[in-house]
């Protein structure tokens, strides 16, 4: 009996004197272990299975669903117009957008009517950047659009330039036509929000490369099926955002409006739109950068442009115009993203000052907009005002330094990048993309999803195992494993420069205000121009892409790593320090560990970013995936090759996602 009470005294003792189980750590290292098994077992397989039922298939190749596809589309190119759901939807469809960019491209880029010049000369657009910039912004903003558009000219670019630009603003304003309606009503509603909610990730989820493809199915090759493709890429982050700014509203201020008497309408137009302006000023900001990224990317299905520009030089390997044209991107991006930005700060000023503006400064717009109206009559009514003067010498002069830049570093350099290349590619790149190919395709299905079983749950293993299986079904099976293994190194080496940098930003203010302004500029360059610099230094290899992607991607991660390390208790750290723990010790041990979820997100996001890279590669001899998608726009044969192989990318991405997503959200449970 006293054996007996004793018993749970001491059980009580000891639960009282040893602290709980870590309970996340002991499944985070169970976790850890298994994914380990897995990598064990499936490198033994790998040693004695090698080279069986790899699926693989050569560049020319075709499957009977590339062969489908390909009578697909004759079939829908033969009945075009004859097909009712052709004549009286697709075709109108293309129809409205082809008036529409045609009318923009009229008005500032191409020749209108009887006219040699379109309807507003360079003057005519220069004086209107500059006006509209500081109307919505400042005078230092405006002065920059001046010099930005005037140095587009100076390029020998202002054609493209314009046309350019003129994409870019009717697939804008297409989107946000559609987009910001249905965020205020996803703001509004919060079923509506879940309807949109998925169709939004997965659009968000998709590269840009993968929208062309199916797009010119319908609607043909050009700049109306560009403008749609456009639209759909740009106008998820728009209607996000605006739904964030309408639920951002704080409820008790609708309430009051409310109690006073104020109807719903009222309250939306009055209350919550005038509060969540800057933040859908923000909305529209993404928009055009998300724009004028996949408008240079349209170039490959015929989109006029900076773009066309860019193509054709990364595929004759000329890095001079490829670089003067890429800065020219560069240039439009810098105007656009500051003038955006500065709007939504304007905005958010007027609505806390309550005087959105001043009397001296409606008549200085006014002064200005007749200056600007002056400019617009001369490049329309006089020649000198309507072409661009000189012979683009500053462009030739830039292409000229770039080729030289590039002579210099393949002479003097080569032994250090090719040292890099070789390290990276022999002891990382090509072991995992041996394993990847050269396994069964069964083996390798099953240790995927296998690791997302672990890492995400069920869920994620039943959509790990749907994507391998439709993997299967594309018949490009291999060159999926090669752009996977290609997009995972990547991934790890963006995850390295994100702790290094995001840690070092988190840690220290000083760095985070020197460094983040990079970073932003960073984000905001179209993804072709991350491929000349390197096209440079690293020749047409697959390389190229990896490194393009690598440098792509680390900003958003650097980013998201340093704020999850910030938001790191400051008692924690001191907690840390009074014990005795180094600097080193107080990353790894409280940092790091703390931010496991702000870590897997941008483990997210660098893996979306990557694979988007990674494809555009294939313009730069990255092979794979990519190369397969551009051969299928160039080449007829291999369009329904080309069509499974952006399905194949779509498959990748969503799998990427989820599980990095499942995972997140354990990790934050």
């Amino acid at each position: 009996m006293t054996v007996a009470m004793e018993k749970p005294e001491t059980s009580g003792e000891a639960q009282q004197s040893v602290p709980p189980p870590p309970v996340a750590s002991a499944r985070r290292i169970s976790r850890s272990m298994v994914v380990g098994a897995i990598l064990v077992v499936w490198l033994l397989l790998f040693a004695v299975l090698r080279g069986r039922q790899t699926l693989s298939l050569a560049a020319a190749d075709l499957t009977d669903l590339h062969r489908w596809l390909n009578d697909v589309n004759d079939s829908i190119g033969a009945d075009r117009n004859s097909n009712p759901l052709f004549l009286y939807f697709f075709n109108e469809i293309r129809l409205v957008i082809d008036t529409l960019v045609t009318f923009v491209q009229d008005l500032i880029s191409q020749p209108s009517g009887d006219r040699p010049v379109p309807q507003i000369g360079w003057l005519g657009v220069v004086g209107l950047a500059g006006y509209v910039s500081w109307a919505v912004a400042n005078w230092r903003v405006a002065l920059l659009a001046v010099a930005g558009f005037t140095f587009l000219g100076l390029q020998g670019l202002w054609q493209e330039s314009m046309d350019t630009l003129s994409l870019t603003l009717s697939a804008v304003l297409v989107a946000l036509l559609f987009a910001i309606p249905l965020g205020v009503w996803a703001g509004l509603s919060e079923r509506v929000n879940r309807i949109v909610t998925p169709f939004l990730d997965f659009m968000q989820t998709m590269p840009t490369m993968v929208y062309l493809a199916p797009l010119t199915l319908f609607f043909l090759i050009g700049g109306a099926s560009a403008t749609i493709a456009t639209v759909i890429y740009a106008a998820p982050p728009a209607l996000r955002i605006t739904a964030h700014a309408i639920r951002s509203v704080p409820p008790t201020t609708v309430e009051a409006a409310e109690s006073m008497g104020a109807t719903r309408r009222q309250s939306l137009l009055k209350v919550l739109l005038p509060m969540s302006r800057r933040t859908v000023v923000m909305g529209v900001n993404q928009t055009i950068m998300a724009a004028l990224a996949m408008v240079t990317i349209a170039a490959l299905i015929d989109a006029p442009g900076l773009g066309k520009t860019v193509v054709q030089a990364l595929q004759s390997l000329d890095v001079g115009t490829a670089f003067n044209a890429g800065l020219a991107i560069v240039v439009m991006a810098i105007v656009l993203d500051r003038v955006t930005t500065a709007a939504s700060e304007r905005a958010e000023a007027a609505r806390r000052s309550g005087n959105p503006l001043l009397k001296w400064r409606r008549h200085l717009l006014v002064a200005g907009g007749v200056v600007a109206a002056v400019l617009v009559y001369l490049s329309h009514t006089y020649l000198w005002a309507a072409e661009f003067p000189g012979d683009g010498g500053t462009g030739s002069t830039i292409a000229k330094a770039a080729d030289n830049v590039t002579t210099w570093a393949q002479d003097h350099l080569s032994g250090l990048t090719n040292g890099f290349r070789d390290v990276i590619t022999n002891g990382l790149l090509n072991p995992f993309q041996t394993l990847l190919t050269d396994s069964p395709w069964w083996l390798v299905g099953a240790a995927l999803i296998g690791i997302a079983v672990v890492l995400g749950g069920w869920r994620a293993g039943i959509t790990t195992a749907v994507c391998v299986g439709l993997l299967v079904a594309t018949g490009v099976w291999s060159d999926g494993m090669t752009t996977l293994a290609s997009t995972v190194v990547a991934t790890v080496l963006v995850m390295l420069l994100g702790m290094v940098f995001g840690v070092w930003m988190g840690r220290s203010a000083l760095v985070d205000r020197l460094v983040r302004p990079t970073l932003d500029a960073a984000q905001v360059m179209p993804p072709f121009v991350y491929l000349v610099p390197f096209l440079a230094l690293f020749g047409a290899t697959r390389f190229t892409a990896i490194v393009a992607a690598i440098v792509y991607a680390a900003p958003v991660a650097i980013k998201i790593i340093a704020d999850g390390v910030r938001t790191v208790p400051a008692a924690t750290v001191e907690a840390a320090t009074s014990t005795g723990c180094n600097t080193w010790q107080i990353i790894t041990k409280v940092q790091l560990p703390m931010a496991r979820g702000a870590l897997t997100l941008a483990t997210n996001q660098g893996l979306i970013y990557v694979l988007s890279m990674v494809v555009v590669g294939g313009l730069v001899g990255a092979g794979a995936l990519g190369y397969d998608v551009v051969a299928g726009f160039s080449q007829g044969q291999l369009y329904g090759k080309g069509l499974a192989a952006g399905l194949a990318i779509v498959l990748l991405g969503v799998m990427f996602d989820r599980i990095t997503q499942a995972a997140a959200r354990r990790t934050s449970n």
